[in-house]
């Protein structure tokens, strides 16, 4: 290599070096301020990708963590209401034991009015945690975690969906039960408790119920007992009916006696019960209810027309209702009273022979008449008090109760099966948290690997860079003077 004043390759080399040595310097100190390798993409351009990936990874288990305790909490929030919904089945399950009671010598619709509280609480329950037909949670609950590239098991299923899964009284099978004392039909012969007999095969059987639809005007509802080719056993009898009559408060049951018998805390008479078209009769044809007689109950036989100015003050537990009676028929009659006595509880349906008016009510009540009809006729004659029957609490009485006890067994079965799901949601939850929690332990650990800096090595490497970079310096102050000795050639 020539020496020449003009360019001073030693001086070159060493700047070089200085710089590389700075920027060793500078990098070593970036890492061991941030405590990453990694601070930009020309650190490591792959590494940098992989390890975002890792971190995006664990920042979706984080959130799926979050997730499934959230839904820990709302099982655990269910299975709370369960617990409760299981407690009132046992009390029901008591009420409808002491109901089923031949000598039961008690008020049967007193012990109802607590059965059907009982049973709205039910609904009111399982409205609350979201387990009614159709509720918040009557559903395919998913609960998304993460940790997979597959959707499917990124995500817990737990699956309370449909009715099976549904905790409302309905859904539990005792939307229609009741434990009041059943009416027997009078004039009715038919045994349903043969085991081996069918009943309207080929044929139906129609039975008219007098009811009070809306506005308090008088309506009435046909249910049909159709046996088709085969004919019904009694229990498909009294399911079909059920079926038909759940709507309007009314109950079809089998007494003690095997005979059909009706009840409900809804006012009806029957009306009607046709002839079978075929086959074996459900019921006696034109056997009758003058009145529900689980309910309290007072009949008019003078309502065919009503007098103007008949004036009456019903009293109950509600308080006292003043009831004014124009000129009209059964039906205008009936329309105007449940029209006077809205929110009472006192609720009147025309007779079972098609002329009378019958005055029901779950709850005790009183009737007394201020002002008779100006003409013939009216609804009572005279005036003063009428008597008022209570329910009655025969041995007839107990097909409710002992209908309402298999519904309730049912029920508890049924109720123990979503218990169960519920339980096993919140295990597969429980296992999937300490999945996910590994999963976030084991990919910040690999992200770790990539991404942070070493900090024992950088210690050194720091170190290493201070003595090159003032190496550096001091060879370049002495490459930098060294075209000051060609001088010594010029002399």
């Amino acid at each position: 290599m020539s020496l020449s004043f003009q360019t001073n390759v030693t001086s070159l080399v060493a700047e070089n070096n200085l710089l590389v040595n700075s920027q060793f310097q500078a990098n070593t100190i970036t890492q061991l301020t941030s405590g990453y390798r990694i601070n930009s993409s020309g650190d490591d351009a792959a590494g940098l990708a992989v390890a975002n990936g890792l971190r995006s990874q664990v920042a979706e288990l984080t959130q799926g963590v979050r997730n499934a305790n959230d839904g820990v909490s709302v099982l655990q929030t269910i299975d709370g209401g369960l617990n409760n919904i299981s407690t009132i089945l046992d009390t029901l399950n008591t009420l409808a034991t002491q109901s089923a009671s031949a000598t039961f010598s008690g008020n049967r619709n007193t012990v109802n009015n607590e059965y059907q509280s009982l049973l709205s609480e039910i609904n009111r329950q399982a409205a609350n945690i979201g387990l009614n037909s159709g509720g918040t949670y009557n559903t395919n609950v998913g609960v998304f975690i993460g940790g997979s590239s597959n959707a499917a098991n990124a995500q817990v299923n737990v699956n309370l969906s449909g009715l099976n899964n549904a905790v409302d009284a309905l859904s539990l099978g005792l939307g229609t039960t009741s434990v009041a004392g059943a009416t027997a039909l009078t004039g009715n012969t038919v045994n349903l408790n043969n085991p081996s007999e069918l009943f309207a095969a080929g044929g139906s059987q129609a039975f008219t119920f007098n009811i009070a639809s809306a506005g308090g005007a008088a309506s009435t509802v046909v249910a049909t007992v159709t046996g088709g080719a085969n004919g019904l056993t009694a229990a498909q009898v009294i399911s079909s009916l059920n079926s038909q009559l759940s709507a309007n408060g009314i109950t079809a049951s089998i007494g003690s006696n095997g005979q059909l018998q009706f009840s409900g805390s809804s006012t009806f008479t029957l009306g009607a019960v046709g002839a079978a078209s075929a086959g074996n009769a459900v019921a006696t044809a034109a056997s009758t209810i003058a009145t529900n007689t689980s309910n309290y109950n007072l009949n008019s036989s003078f309502a065919t027309l009503v007098g103007t100015n008949e004036t009456l003050t019903f009293q109950n537990g509600g308080g006292s209702y003043a009831v004014t009676l124009a000129a009209g028929n059964a039906a205008a009659t009936i329309q105007s009273l449940n029209t006077q006595l809205s929110g009472s509880g006192i609720t009147a349906v025309l007779g079972g022979n098609g002329t009378d008016i019958n005055i029901q009510s779950n709850n005790a009540f009183t009737v007394n008449q201020t002002a008779a009809a100006g003409t013939s006729g009216g609804l009572f004659q005279g005036v003063g008090a009428e008597t008022v029957s209570a329910p009655t609490a025969d041995a007839a009485g107990v097909g409710n109760a002992q209908a309402a006890l298999l519904a309730i067994s049912s029920a508890v079965t049924n109720l123990g099966l979503v218990q169960g799901h519920v339980g096993t949601g919140e295990n597969v939850l429980s296992e999937a948290i300490s999945l996910a929690q590994s999963q976030i332990t084991n990919k910040s650990a690999a992200e770790s690997q990539i991404r942070d800096a070493d900090i024992a090595t950088e210690a050194a490497n720091l170190t290493k860079s201070q003595v090159l970079e003032q190496s550096s310096v001091a060879a370049l102050a002495q490459a930098n003077s060294a075209p000051q000795a060609l001088l010594k050639l010029l002399q």
